[in-house]
């Protein structure tokens, strides 16, 4: 790969990136390394580190001599990427409750918040955003100067330019005017992005599914929606609708985007109509509205036919909507993700049973290891892929305690 460029500051911009990219994440280096690894000349590569370490991107450990008499041979130079050049703040704005996450530019989580809704109305959401922020900053003493962006999740389809796009009510229920009100509230850019695309891009990034270059990824909680990597890039749509499923009314023995917890309410509370045959179903709850997935879960653990009928249904569901997927996306892994994945595992094997039935092209399936915490960690490495993509361009101000430099 070329790594040079044409003119002198975008041959400067060009090197200061490759060995940026050489840092992250490999630890310490010396020279040596840096020139193994990006090709540079020696010259450039020191040249480079002095500017990197001027903006704050990079630091100098105490140097060190090689060898076991140290009074023989000038010390190597030694760089590190400085962890603490900064901060982002990944947020996931659920239904009932949103969750913050403060990390710092690796990706290491600092601090985190979780607040319910108590008032609907845009304003008093923003407010519970605003909650949520404000605490998982606190939780590690962070400074909201030392964040260099924001990833906001939500439950709506999101275009190119950062804009809630679809019409349903259910998603215009998202669109509270977070992007500008966490812009001018705390100065920072603000990337607005659909909740099952960033769970796509957690999965893909530290779950099942890393390394996978052709990934569906299905937050199947409250309603069923999909994020998708095709040769390891998000799609995302003209609109921001790939992998949405809000139409699945139009799909036979679906009918509806109503997600596994939903549906447990829904579909349990009918067991326990009058007149229903027995089930362990009544000795876990006082009154019909208190079924949830929690109840079925554990019922049909315990051999509750009535429960395991649930539960065979939602997967026949399930198989149903990813045969759909597998049609035409064709993705190698299906990843059930979201709060209910964990007990969702004893779907998989149904699934993967009526999945040839409905698809010639069907998809691997697992469970999401990354529990609730998946949205708001893919808002995480959304906006660490912003991060660097700008680094060079960007203001920092480094959190205390980083490494005093040294001269060589």
């Amino acid at each position: 790969m070329e790594r040079t460029g044409r003119s002198p500051q975008l041959l400067r911009r060009t090197n200061m990136s490759a060995v940026l990219a050489a840092l992250r994440g490999a630890g310490t280096l010396t020279t040596s390394d840096l020139i193994a690894v990006t090709g540079l000349a020696r010259a450039t590569v020191i040249a480079v580190c002095d500017d990197l370490i001027r903006m704050g991107w990079v630091v100098e450990p105490e140097a060190q001599r090689e060898g076991a008499d140290s009074s023989v041979g000038r010390p190597a130079r030694r760089f590190r990427f400085n962890d603490r050049a900064g901060c982002v703040v990944g947020l996931d704005v659920g239904v009932v409750k949103t969750t913050a996450v403060v990390a710092d530019v690796t990706g290491t989580p600092l601090g985190r918040s979780t607040q319910r809704f108590d008032d609907e109305a845009p304003a008093g959401r923003r407010a519970t955003v605003h909650r949520a922020v404000d605490r998982a900053l606190e939780a590690d003493g962070v400074s909201p100067a030392t964040v260099l962006a924001v990833a906001v999740g939500v439950a709506a389809p999101v275009d190119r330019q950062g804009r809630i796009s679809g019409r349903q009510s259910f998603w215009e229920a998202f669109d509270i005017g977070l992007d500008t009100d966490l812009e001018d509230r705390y100065g920072w850019p603000v990337l607005l992005a659909n909740d099952a695309n960033l769970a796509a891009l957690a999965e893909h990034w530290q779950g099942v599914g890393a390394g996978v270059e052709d990934l569906a990824v299905m937050l199947s909680g409250e309603r069923f929606g999909t994020g998708l990597i095709e040769s390891g890039r998000l799609l995302r749509g003209s609109l921001g609708g790939a992998g949405e499923v809000g139409d699945l009314e139009l799909v036979r023995g679906v009918g509806s985007p109503q997600g596994i917890a939903t549906l447990c309410r829904i579909w349990g509370a009918e067991a326990l109509a009058p007149g229903a045959p027995a089930t362990m179903l009544r000795d876990l709850v006082q009154r019909p509205q208190d079924v949830g997935p929690e109840a079925v879960f554990r019922a049909a653990a315990a051999g509750d036919e009535v429960a395991r009928s649930i539960l065979d249904r939602i997967a026949d569901r399930m198989a149903r909507i990813i045969a759909l997927l597998a049609t035409f996306f064709n993705p190698r892994l299906l990843v059930i993700a979201g709060a209910v994945a964990e007990p969702a595992a004893v779907l998989v094997g149904p699934i993967r049973e009526r999945l040839p039935r409905y698809t010639a092209t069907p998809p691997e399936v697992a469970v999401s290891t990354l529990g609730e915490a998946v949205v708001s960690l893919g808002a995480v490495r959304m906006a660490l892929d912003h991060v660097e993509q700008h680094a060079l361009d960007l203001e920092l101000h480094p959190r205390g305690g980083a490494e005093r430099l040294t001269a060589p």
